[in-house]
Formats: structure tokens, sequence, C-alpha cells
């Protein structure tokens, strides 16, 4: 993988995320922003309503990464949601901290939390 892609990936930003309709079966693209924590690459979102794309990725894990700005990919990758509670509230708190904001516990019950393994890429390789 290029170096340019491994140090995009090792701080967060916006990008595009690419989904699989669940019941178009349509690529879906929506912005997001992704957090860089612990060598992983993961994707959240504020509390409070339920998320197209996250309903997608429960349907197909598939997606496609976009990293676009400085550095341009389309980058093949598997999501899976995290739902374990001591997972969740470790990334979630890291999450939080990057948001400047004080509630985790609404955050833990209302927010999306994904973490997206790009393809070829282990999180030793994401921390460069």
């Amino acid at each position: 993988m290029d170096e340019r892609i491994r140090r995009a990936l090792s701080r967060g930003h916006t990008i595009d995320l690419t989904t699989t309709g669940r019941r178009s079966g349509v690529p879906r693209r929506v912005e997001l922003v992704f957090h860089a924590i612990d060598g992983g690459v993961y994707i959240s979102g504020m509390p409070g309503f339920p998320r197209d794309w996250l309903a997608n990725i429960r349907a197909n894990a598939s997606v496609t990464f976009h990293l676009k700005g400085p550095v341009e990919a389309d980058l093949p990758a598997t999501a899976r949601e995290i739902t374990e509670p001591t997972e969740r509230r470790r990334i979630m708190e890291q999450v939080a901290r990057n948001w400047g904001r004080r509630d985790v516990a609404r955050m833990m019950t209302g927010s999306p939390l994904i973490q997206v393994a790009i393809d070829g890429l282990t999180e030793s390789t994401a921390r460069t």
C-alpha cells in the first residue's frame, strides 16, 4: 500500500463511504468522518436517528472507503458494527473526545459505531 495512503489513514478526516443498498442492491455513497484510534479505522455519528448506511452494512459488510482531499483513493474494505459493550465504550470514549463531547452514555445507546478493515492493511501498518 502506498505510504501516502497509510499516512492519510493514520489520522481521521472526512471521507466518502459506499455501501450496497440493502433492498435495492444499488451502490450508495455518503460523506462521513472517520477516526484513527489505536491503529484502527472507525466511523461513528451523532446520536439520535437511524442511518441507512449502517442498515446497509448490516446486510452487506463489503464497502468502499474513499479517501478524498490531498490523498485520493478508493479502498475496498469490510465494515464491522461494534456492539460489544466494553469494546464499544473504549472506542466511543475516544470518538467523544475527538468531537469534544461529554455525553458518552448517550452516544453508547444512540450513535452508530463501525470498524472498517481496509483490504491489505493491518492495524500495525495503519500506525505509520
